[in-house]
Parts: structure tokens; C-alpha cells; sequence
């Protein structure tokens, strides 16, 4: 059975950082999968913050994270991190991880971050 942990989140003031992580159990690897993390705040669409695909590591951000967080990603460890450095009250919301190959998805149950003083 495919589980995505994620871990981390919590009350952090503005201007302040926070690492989450998402572990991966029941997959041979996450070697072979584009792994993601998402977001969802009250009242709004949950949306696409950043990946990172499985050959290459190439990573994509949502413009509103740009230069802020940074993914990456632990193959041994099966475990995806989310570094979000000068957080805003806007980031405030429940973050989710993902793990996509071809027709196979998974997701976390999410993580909550809330950024305010």
C-alpha cells in the first residue's frame, strides 16, 4: 500500500522559514516518479506550487514561490523536502505532496502551514 507522509508545517511568523517533508512507503523508489507539492488555502482551489520530474530533476514553481521555496529530493530515503524561506500570511494554507508516474498517482493527506504574527 502507496503512503505519502508529509511533516513539517506548523505557525511560523512572517519572514520566517519552515522544511516540510514528504516520505514515500510501499513504492520500490521514488526515483521513477515526478513528485510535486501542492496547496490548498481556505476557500480557494487547491494549486500546483512546485515539481520536480524523475529524470533530469527538473523543477518547476509556481510564480508566487519563485526564489522563496526550493524542492528536492532524497531517492535513498524516498523523501521529497520543501524548503519555504521569507514565508507571507498568503502561503498560509494545508500542503499536500503527490508522486505521478504515467497513470499511477498518490497524495499525502497534507500538512498545515500557517504564517502569521
Amino acid at each position: 500500500q502507496v503512503q505519502l507522509v508529509e511533516s513539517g508545517g506548523g505557525l511560523v511568523q512572517p519572514g520566517g522559514s519552515l522544511r516540510l517533508s514528504c516520505v514515500a512507503s510501499g513504492l520500490t523508489s521514488i526515483n521513477i516518479y515526478t513528485m510535486s507539492w501542492y496547496r490548498q488555502a481556505p476557500g480557494k482551489e487547491r494549486e500546483l506550487v512546485v515539481s520536480i520530474t524523475s529524470a533530469g530533476g527538473r523543477t518547476t514553481y509556481v510564480d508566487s514561490v519563485k526564489g522563496r521555496f526550493t524542492i528536492s529530493r532524497d531517492n535513498v530515503k524516498n523523501t521529497v523536502y520543501l524548503q519555504m524561506n521569507s514565508l507571507k500570511p498568503e502561503d498560509t494554507a494545508v500542503y499536500y505532496c503527490k508522486a505521478v508516474n504515467y497513470d499511477m498517482a498518490y497524495w499525502g493527506k497534507g500538512t498545515l502551514v500557517t504564517v502569521s504574527s
